[in-house]
């Protein structure tokens, strides 16, 4: 364990969270997904409040990993899947999308599940590395109807050592 692992928080999110975390969700959208998004495509995600009715729907269920006091990275799973895994752009790299996949990985095999289950999109390399590299395999592809923007879904699983 890296001195950097070692300042890690992982803890549930509180309601004083909720614009933090909506920060953070926003500046992973801005690095990841509107890069392939068309202009009017990126202006009516902002303009629809996604990202704040999902912090505002499923906040209270988010685990997130706070370095020095700081949030840098949240997960939210139900079940055996994997709904979201976002760590702010200045964090990427150093551990805290690793630290809580295991700890979400942990969760899911506490909670009775053999499998974890995910969902990137085929565009983005970096998320497909990463799961790779964290033993997920990629099972199907399917369209992406959630951005309705002619993306491809790929689902992702790993099993889960008991």
């Amino acid at each position: 364990m890296t001195d950097q692992q070692r300042k890690f928080v992982i803890r549930p999110a509180r309601p004083e969270d909720a614009a933090l975390l909506e920060d953070l969700l926003m500046r992973t959208y801005e690095g990841t997904w509107m890069p392939e998004m068309t202009a009017e495509r990126d202006r009516q995600f902002r303009a629809s409040g996604k990202t704040a009715e999902y912090v505002r729907t499923r906040g209270n269920l988010f685990m997130v990993c706070e370095i020095d006091g700081a949030p840098a990275g949240m997960a939210d799973w139900e079940n055996d899947f994997i709904w979201a895994l976002h760590v702010h752009p200045a964090r990427q790299g150093q551990g805290v999308g690793g630290a809580l996949l295991a700890w979400m990985e942990a969760a899911i095999r506490d909670a009775g599940f053999e499998r974890a289950r995910l969902e990137t999109d085929s565009f983005n390399k970096r998320s497909r590395q990463f799961y790779g590299k964290h033993g997920y395999a990629e099972i199907d592809t399917y369209p992406d109807e959630e951005w309705d923007s002619g993306f491809t879904t790929i689902l992702l699983q790993k099993r889960l050592a008991a």
